[in-house]
């Protein structure tokens, strides 16, 4: 849409000086046709989740715009509005006091002008100096080429920021034949940084052949963006980037920091969504603000050694700063491991995670998470275990717990080690490691662990495990999810995950933390130095029939040092 040079500076003096909001076109009312589903979901449903966020319905995918505004927690997130599989995008929208209890608004953003018309992709928020929150977000306009626009409050004194408003001359940033993008490989705007010059930057996926790409933009006004010659950093054979997201964490310390934050005592991490295989990766390292470059210090996105926030399923992640209690926050999504039809059964797909605070380990080697501890004020009657020896080959029942919705802590000792099994040199795939060694496959040291929604008589369970291997200078710790025998629906995925976790277990007991909600097992090993969120779908260990067990599938015996669960009560999520 073209505007007027006269309207096109009174909006960037609306937004960047009075700070107020000036209506550009015309009030952004809800389409009714939004409000209408053509999914009927199923009556039954053993499957919803009860402390995770989902809508009533439909499908959902990658969480968007995270932010804190005015005292309210806000997540955006993609969803289609009329049924239980992709299509129809829009930015639903809930508000929070608390990341756990969750009120619905209407869709924030949805297809309403030329650049946005055939749908209203992943984006980002940033909070500008004076606490106006800004979106960019991709549109996929009549072309069907990815373009990046921008939207704002309506009402600023509203703190539920119930209506927005989209600049009438988006997109801001548009593959051309002169800038050489690839139109249908460009999306998913990160938050912007405001350089030491006063310039803000952004970063955009994209691919050049194999080639993944975090394309830079510069901008003085948040309005007119120039893109950089050289991406921020790319890595060969990867393919498309999508979701990017770049943030600053602080060396030595839990605390979160704005992401235009820079000094000494900060690295800098880049994680970018693998379109191809669906996997997201991590890299720490150092960012130039001069030359705008991107070093990695630690992590590969090259191959299936790089750093991984979540070994399981978990994608297209979104961080954020949360002033009010100076952490930065995770947000990701959980799709579903049933097939479209079971979805469309049950009128549903797609969960987020639970919000994960995050940091820099001690290490500087890794990112620890763990979730917010806001969510701990779900927690009903808790069980306790004595400290205890697990005998090689034996299980323990956990009674007295709601299995299918629990929150579940316990930490292992293993004072012999000297009868490891020695790690094969070709094992450096955990993933495919622990598919070769399930929980069925019995061992020296380990598998011990938890089975979580087992059934009566264990023909239906996931066990979240570890296993001890002999490396060559030091012993090497597995943590692996074990999908295989979660449901006797062979329709569903049940792939096995994995992750090798930095731990000595000659010195320190290894953590494990399990959050059980119906169809999802989210669990933390090692603190939260290695993450596996699964989705399993159970026909016999439904609600009360489900049942939790301690096990050692090992030779070897190891000691409970610690063992709490506790029942969870429902969340508000409406």
């Amino acid at each position: 849409m073209a505007i007027s040079s006269a309207c096109f500076f009174f909006f960037l003096c609306s937004l960047f000086l009075s700070h107020g909001v000036l209506e550009l076109e015309a009030s952004h009312h809800v389409d009714q046709n939004l409000q209408v589903s053509s999914t009927t979901p199923s009556k039954y449903q053993p499957y919803r989740t009860s402390y995770h966020f989902q809508p009533p319905k439909n499908w959902i995918n990658d969480p968007n715009g995270p932010m804190v505004y005015r005292g309210i927690y806000h997540l955006m997130y993609q969803y289609n509005p009329k049924g239980a599989v992709w299509g129809n995008i829009v930015w639903a929208h809930s508000t929070s006091t608390d990341l756990v209890n969750w009120t619905p608004h209407d869709p924030a953003i949805y297809p309403s002008q030329p650049s946005d018309i055939n749908g209203c992709w992943s984006g980002s928020t940033t909070i500008m100096p004076w606490g106006t929150p800004v979106i960019l977000y991709t549109g996929i306009n009549p072309q069907n080429q990815q373009v990046q626009n921008l939207a704002k409050p309506k009402n600023l004194s509203d703190p539920y920021l119930i209506e927005w408003v989209k600049l009438p001359n988006n997109p801001l940033m548009a593959p051309s034949s002169l800038n050489q993008i690839n139109a249908s490989s460009f999306r998913d705007p990160t938050t912007a940084w405001l350089g030491p010059d006063g310039t803000w930057r952004v970063l955009i996926g994209s691919k050049t052949d194999r080639r993944g790409l975090a394309i830079l933009y510069r901008s003085k006004d948040f309005i007119t963006w120039i893109k950089s010659q050289q991406p921020l950093h790319s890595a060969k054979d990867t393919g498309m980037w999508e979701c990017p997201d770049f943030f600053p964490v602080l060396i030595n310390s839990k605390l979160g920091v704005d992401t235009s934050t820079l000094g000494p005592d900060v690295k800098h991490v880049l994680k970018v969504s693998l379109d191809d295989t669906k996997y997201e990766y991590y890299t720490i390292g150092t960012y130039n603000p001069d030359k705008d470059i991107y070093v990695p210090d630690h992590g590969s996105v090259e191959s299936d050694l790089g750093l991984r926030y979540d070994y399981g399923k978990f994608y297209a992640s979104k961080t954020f700063f949360d002033s009010l209690k100076n952490r930065r926050i995770l947000w990701g999504w959980l799709n579903e491991s049933s097939i479209p039809a079971d979805d469309i059964k049950k009128g549903w797909a797609g969960v987020q995670a639970i919000p994960r605070t995050i940091w820099l380990d001690k290490s500087g080697k890794q990112l620890v998470q763990w979730p917010i501890a806001e969510i701990e004020k779900l927690r009903g009657q808790q069980v306790h275990l004595p400290q205890q020896v697990l005998k090689g080959g034996l299980s323990l029942e956990v009674s007295g717990v709601t299995a299918a919705q629990a929150d579940v802590v316990i930490s292992f000792k293993v004072s012999d080690l000297g009868k490891a099994e020695v790690l094969d040199p070709s094992w450096t795939n955990p993933q495919v490691l622990c598919s070769k060694k399930s929980a069925s496959v019995k061992g020296s040291v380990g598998p011990f662990g938890l089975l979580v929604l087992a059934s009566e008589g264990l023909q239906e369970y996931t066990a979240v495990f570890y296993r001890i291997f002999k490396g060559q200078n030091k012993y090497v710790v597995l943590m692996c999810s074990d999908q295989s025998r979660s449901s006797l629906n062979n329709n569903n995925d049940k792939t096995n995950y994995g992750a090798f976790l930095d731990v000595d277990p000659v010195h320190e007991e290894l953590s494990l933390r399990s959050l059980i909600d119906h169809s999802i097992v989210e669990s933390f090993g090692g603190g939260g130095k290695a993450v596996i969120a699964a989705r399993v779908y159970p026909t016999l260990a439904i609600d009360g029939k489900a049942s939790l067990h301690v096990f050692n599938n090992g030779t070897e015996n190891v000691k409970i040092t610690t063992m709490s669960a506790w029942s969870m009560k429902k969340a508000q999520i409406s």
